[in-house]
């Protein structure tokens, strides 16, 4: 099997996985074993954050996916064009209008065909005529470059095969003196490979992950500049996932040593003076 083919298939498993949970409620998916029927891994409510009181707040849009709160730390300013990447049902496309206003634009891109159904019915129904969703791959977006002022992302680049080609996408359709905040899993130290291996894991963004510095070494290597943690929150597994994949010896390590999974908040900015690749878009 080549990369290819892997990439491809691993694809293939989170957008089969996020089309059935596109399908269900919020509580349906912090109470059904990973979100879509019982596939033994990581329950969402796990890395879920709070968005109940945050303006714009939809709970029709809110499934409950996120691992972090991007909007709140990313400095977006009424006027703004805000690229969501992943936008699910619309949650934070929904947050960041609020913060845009109308005269600003938010689009959000999701490879999910269910998803983009879901968020555009709840656009259509709150009546925002400046929030799209468009169906694509974030390491092919839809977009032209340098459009947006603000790009935010909620959980989903590391469940994007090729992270490379997603950050140099984000760096192309961003505007110069552009900036991201986005909200992703990563891992510390060395994680316990029975963690790692079930593909259903993967699309609970945990066997996605890869290490912090490898993550903040993609975002350089793109040209972001300004590179900083805004958030850093330990996630805590339940002892029953646990034990699926661990020895007892192992648990009592990954609990209490550096080896652990982080939700991280990440800024970043896209340099005004710069030569590199889609700085002249």
């Amino acid at each position: 099997m080549n990369n290819h083919e892997t990439a491809e298939q691993l694809k293939e498993i989170v957008r089969e996985k996020y089309s059935q949970i596109a399908q269900q409620s919020k509580e349906q998916n912090e109470t059904g074993c990973c979100g879509a029927g019982c596939c033994d891994t990581v329950d969402y409510v796990v890395m879920a954050e709070d968005y109940s009181k945050l303006p714009g707040y939809e709970k029709n849009a809110d499934l409950g996916l996120g691992c972090g709160l991007p909007t709140e730390f990313a400095m977006i300013k009424t006027g703004d064009t805000v690229v969501d990447l992943g936008s699910g049902a619309g949650n934070d496309c929904f947050v960041a209008r609020s913060l845009t206003g109308e005269q600003g634009k938010v689009i959000g891109i999701d490879f999910t065909e269910k998803m983009i159904e879901k968020a555009r019915a709840n656009a259509i129904r709150l009546g925002y005529s400046n929030v799209e969703f468009r169906q694509g791959d974030i390491e092919n977006m839809p977009l032209a470059g340098a459009v947006a002022d603000v790009v935010v992302s909620n959980c989903v680049l590391n469940l994007v095969p090729n992270k490379q080609q997603a950050f140099a996408e984000t760096f192309r359709v961003l505007k110069k003196g552009g900036h991201f905040s986005v909200s992703d899993i990563v891992l510390s130290g060395d994680i316990p490979a029975g963690l790692k291996k079930s593909a259903e894991m993967y699309a609970g963004c945990v066997a996605g992950a890869i290490s912090l510095d490898e993550y903040l070494g993609i975002i350089r290597q793109a040209g972001f500049t300004e590179v900083k943690i805004q958030k850093s929150k330990r996630i805590h597994l339940p002892e029953e996932i646990l034990t699926q994949y661990l020895t007892p010896t192992e648990i009592e390590a990954f609990t209490t040593g550096e080896p652990g999974i982080f939700s991280v908040t990440i800024y970043a900015e896209k340099p005004v003076n710069c030569c590199a690749p889609g700085c002249c878009d």
